[in-house]
């Protein structure tokens, strides 16, 4: 254990309010139709994968293992002028108009209840008060648990469950109201985060970096050649991963491009879309909850070293809830000052232990 860190877990039940459920009757139109064929073609039962009990779960474990050092704190909600900096005026409009509803947005099945808005203006608004929070010092680092997330949103379109960018709306509230000119965005979810990369890919002050399952993964986004344009060519960096990709691949990815990049760019924030379908338990890819830890202690490096330690993180997607509430709680540990191990390969530990128990038998001298 290193020095013991003052860290902020925000948490808002208000966003447990966005819960679609396809047995509800949804607005009528083309898209209705569109969906309700797609669902009719499967071969199971679908429910919606962004459901409540993923947070639930995460907020269930803190307090049944708490950690010394992280303490909860309330959300707040995001308000028009601050979704704007990244949303078309229109786009909001479409969305508040949606308000009491249940709606289908995008043939991927991204849809809307009577509660999603309003969840959507505080998931957005607590990625904010994250970003507040470790630039005033009230937190060293603060770990956003917010839903529906917010990496595929793009500016004027929902798609993958994600109604509002809440990563990219508190990175331009840091820079255009906090003082924060440069600012650094990791995304490690299993999914390419297009929206992200859409809204900052011509922008010089905002690197963003994006370690995820290549394509034709969804959402088919994130190839090693877009970098970027204009003033911003440079500053988007993909790092698209195989199928199976683990823990070492991941840290080796961390190590000898995301820190150089990171030196190289000298951020006065770091954030974090942290989603946690890259666990091998949600079948995207195959890491662990050691490798987050890890993952934790590279990014909490470069933050140290760069901005006083100001780093934020704010959740997006992992589907499955007993890898994604121990992830976070891994996640959460280090940010509280536990130093990570180095994970090993899968498995290793058990191949190491059945050597040393089976070997002595064969090679044993009279």
């Amino acid at each position: 254990m290193t020095k013991q860190r003052n860290v902020a877990v925000l948490f808002d039940e208000r966003v447990q309010a966005h819960n679609p459920e396809v047995e509800e009757p949804f607005l009528p139109g083309r898209l209705e139709r569109r969906v309700r064929e797609i669902l009719k073609g499967l071969d199971v039962k679908w429910s919606y994968p962004e459901h409540p009990g993923r947070l639930t779960a995460i907020m269930d474990l803190l307090a049944e293992q708490p950690i010394p050092g992280v303490r909860i704190e309330p959300g707040q909600a995001a308000t028009h002028a601050q979704l704007s900096r990244v949303h078309t005026t229109s786009y909001l409009d479409d969305i508040y108009a949606l308000r009491g509803q249940n709606a289908w947005l995008d043939t991927d099945t991204t849809a809307v209840s009577k509660g999603s808005v309003e969840a959507a203006e505080v998931a957005a608004g607590t990625a904010i008060k994250a970003v507040e929070m470790v630039v005033s010092g009230e937190a060293d680092h603060t770990f956003a648990v917010v839903r529906p997330p917010g990496h595929h949103a793009e500016p004027v379109r929902a798609r993958g469950f994600c109604l509002f960018n809440n990563v990219a709306v508190a990175a331009t509230h840091a820079q255009s109201a906090l003082g924060m000119s440069r600012v650094m965005i990791l995304d490690w979810d299993a999914h390419h985060g297009n929206g992200t990369q859409d809204i900052f890919w011509a922008d010089p002050d905002t690197l963003f970096i994006d370690m995820h399952r290549a394509a034709p993964f969804y959402p088919g986004s994130g190839t090693l050649e877009e970098v970027g344009a204009g003033f911003g060519e440079g500053t988007t960096i993909n790092i698209p991963l195989a199928p199976g990709t683990g823990d070492l691949v991941m840290i080796k990815a961390l190590r000898e491009i995301v820190v150089p990049a990171a030196d190289w760019f000298q951020p006065d924030l770091v954030l974090v879309s942290a989603g946690f379908d890259a666990h091998r338990l949600d079948l995207a890819l195959n890491a662990s909850y050691d490798g987050f830890a890890a993952f934790t202690g590279i990014l909490q490096g470069i933050a140290d070293k760069h901005c006083d330690g100001r780093l934020a993180m704010v959740l997006e997607g992992g589907y499955h809830t007993e890898s994604l509430s121990n992830s976070v709680h891994a996640v959460l540990k280090v940010l509280a000052g536990e130093t990570p191990a180095d994970p090993g390969d899968c498995g290793i530990e058990e191949v190491e232990a059945a050597i040393d128990y089976h070997l002595p038998a064969f090679t044993e001298t009279d």
